[in-house]
Protein backbone atom coordinates (compact mmCIF):
# COMPACT_ATOMS: atom_id res chain seq x y z
CA UNK A 1 0.00 0.00 0.00
CA UNK A 2 1.55 3.52 -0.63
CA UNK A 3 1.70 5.46 2.20
CA UNK A 4 2.40 9.46 2.21
CA UNK A 5 4.56 10.63 4.30
CA UNK A 6 5.94 13.89 5.82
CA UNK A 7 10.08 13.99 6.57
CA UNK A 8 11.87 16.85 7.49
CA UNK A 9 9.23 19.06 6.36
CA UNK A 10 9.45 16.95 2.48
CA UNK A 11 6.82 15.05 1.00
CA UNK A 12 7.50 11.11 0.44
CA UNK A 13 5.05 8.11 -1.22
CA UNK A 14 6.48 4.93 0.05
CA UNK A 15 4.77 1.81 -0.99
CA UNK A 16 6.00 -0.39 2.13
CA UNK A 17 4.75 -3.10 4.43
CA UNK A 18 2.23 -1.34 7.32
CA UNK A 19 4.66 -3.57 9.47
CA UNK A 20 7.70 -2.42 8.54
CA UNK A 21 9.56 -0.14 11.26
CA UNK A 22 9.94 3.25 10.64
CA UNK A 23 13.47 3.14 11.06
CA UNK A 24 13.56 0.94 7.86
CA UNK A 25 11.53 3.38 5.98
CA UNK A 26 13.61 5.90 6.75
CA UNK A 27 16.76 3.73 6.72
CA UNK A 28 16.08 1.86 3.59
CA UNK A 29 12.98 3.19 2.10
CA UNK A 30 13.73 7.05 1.75
CA UNK A 31 17.82 7.09 2.67
CA UNK A 32 18.04 9.10 5.19
CA UNK A 33 20.63 7.07 6.76
CA UNK A 34 20.96 9.28 10.16
CA UNK A 35 18.87 7.32 12.62
CA UNK A 36 20.61 4.54 13.98
CA UNK A 37 19.65 0.65 14.60
CA UNK A 38 21.36 0.07 18.27
CA UNK A 39 18.97 -2.71 20.01
CA UNK A 40 15.55 -3.19 17.78
CA UNK A 41 13.62 -3.29 20.83
CA UNK A 42 13.35 0.21 22.00
CA UNK A 43 15.70 -0.11 24.86
CA UNK A 44 18.56 1.97 23.53
CA UNK A 45 17.28 5.24 21.71
CA UNK A 46 19.94 4.92 18.82
CA UNK A 47 16.85 5.22 16.44
CA UNK A 48 14.99 8.29 18.07
CA UNK A 49 13.44 10.47 15.94
CA UNK A 50 10.50 12.81 16.54
CA UNK A 51 6.49 12.03 15.35
CA UNK A 52 4.59 15.74 15.46
CA UNK A 53 7.41 16.64 17.98
CA UNK A 54 7.12 13.81 20.08
CA UNK A 55 10.44 11.97 20.49
CA UNK A 56 9.52 7.94 19.93
CA UNK A 57 11.55 4.98 19.17
CA UNK A 58 11.77 4.58 15.48
CA UNK A 59 12.58 0.83 15.46
CA UNK A 60 9.18 -0.50 17.53
CA UNK A 61 6.99 2.02 15.63
CA UNK A 62 5.11 0.39 12.46
CA UNK A 63 4.62 2.59 9.32
CA UNK A 64 0.80 1.86 9.28
CA UNK A 65 0.64 3.62 13.07
CA UNK A 66 2.72 6.67 11.59
CA UNK A 67 0.49 10.22 11.75
CA UNK A 68 1.86 13.27 11.63
CA UNK A 69 5.36 14.99 10.71
CA UNK A 70 8.77 12.68 11.17
CA UNK A 71 11.39 14.61 12.12
CA UNK A 72 14.95 12.62 12.01
CA UNK A 73 18.34 14.11 13.04
CA UNK A 74 18.98 14.92 9.06
CA UNK A 75 15.74 17.66 9.88
CA UNK A 76 17.13 19.33 12.60
CA UNK A 77 19.23 22.42 11.34
CA UNK A 78 18.22 24.86 8.85
CA UNK A 79 19.20 24.74 5.09
CA UNK A 80 23.11 22.93 6.07
CA UNK A 81 23.29 24.79 9.39
CA UNK A 82 23.49 22.80 12.94
CA UNK A 83 20.45 23.00 15.01
CA UNK A 84 21.58 24.71 18.33
CA UNK A 85 21.84 21.46 20.24
CA UNK A 86 24.13 19.95 17.44
CA UNK A 87 26.17 22.82 17.71
CA UNK A 88 26.52 22.66 21.50
CA UNK A 89 27.23 18.75 20.79
CA UNK A 90 29.91 19.18 18.54
CA UNK A 91 31.01 22.43 20.66
CA UNK A 92 31.60 20.22 23.84
CA UNK A 93 32.62 17.40 22.35
CA UNK A 94 30.16 15.37 23.13
CA UNK A 95 30.81 12.15 20.44
CA UNK A 96 33.47 9.32 20.93
CA UNK A 97 32.21 6.44 18.59
CA UNK A 98 29.24 8.72 17.75
CA UNK A 99 26.98 5.35 17.39
CA UNK A 100 24.70 6.63 20.11
CA UNK A 101 24.49 10.64 19.20
CA UNK A 102 21.83 10.83 16.38
CA UNK A 103 19.16 9.07 18.63
CA UNK A 104 20.61 11.17 21.83
CA UNK A 105 20.42 14.90 19.93
CA UNK A 106 16.56 14.02 19.02
CA UNK A 107 16.06 13.38 22.41
CA UNK A 108 17.68 15.96 23.77
CA UNK A 109 15.97 18.49 21.38
CA UNK A 110 12.75 16.91 22.36
CA UNK A 111 13.67 18.05 25.82
CA UNK A 112 14.31 21.50 25.14
CA UNK A 113 11.12 22.12 23.31
CA UNK A 114 9.41 21.20 26.46
CA UNK A 115 11.12 22.39 29.09
CA UNK A 116 14.14 24.91 27.62
CA UNK A 117 15.82 25.06 31.06
CA UNK A 118 16.09 21.66 32.72
CA UNK A 119 18.05 21.21 34.98
CA UNK A 120 20.94 18.16 35.82
CA UNK A 121 17.83 15.96 37.26
CA UNK A 122 15.42 16.67 34.48
CA UNK A 123 18.02 16.09 31.79
CA UNK A 124 18.48 13.03 33.38
CA UNK A 125 15.66 11.44 33.83
CA UNK A 126 14.65 12.60 30.39
CA UNK A 127 18.19 11.20 29.00
CA UNK A 128 17.51 7.66 30.80
CA UNK A 129 16.17 6.23 27.98
CA UNK A 130 19.26 6.74 25.50
CA UNK A 131 22.36 4.92 26.42
CA UNK A 132 26.30 5.18 24.97
CA UNK A 133 28.49 2.86 25.21
CA UNK A 134 31.53 5.21 25.53
CA UNK A 135 30.00 6.77 28.73
CA UNK A 136 30.09 10.27 27.16
CA UNK A 137 26.95 10.78 29.95
CA UNK A 138 28.62 14.19 31.66
CA UNK A 139 29.14 15.79 28.09
CA UNK A 140 25.88 15.04 27.25
CA UNK A 141 24.18 17.06 29.99
CA UNK A 142 26.66 20.28 29.59
CA UNK A 143 25.91 20.11 25.82
CA UNK A 144 22.11 20.53 26.74
CA UNK A 145 23.02 23.08 29.27
CA UNK A 146 24.50 24.83 26.51
CA UNK A 147 22.03 24.68 24.10
CA UNK A 148 19.06 25.45 26.50
CA UNK A 149 21.23 28.85 27.04
CA UNK A 150 22.07 29.47 23.12
CA UNK A 151 18.34 28.77 22.33
CA UNK A 152 17.42 31.32 25.39
CA UNK A 153 19.82 34.09 23.96
CA UNK A 154 18.39 33.16 19.98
Amino acid sequence: MVRALIVNGKAYEVDLPDDMPLLWVLRDGIGLTGTKYGCGVAACGACTVHVNGRAVRSCQLPLGEVAGEVTTIEGLGAAGTLSAIQQAWVDNQVAQCGYCQSGQIMQAAALLAENPDPDDAEIDAAMQGNLCRCGTYPRIRAAIHDAARRMKEG
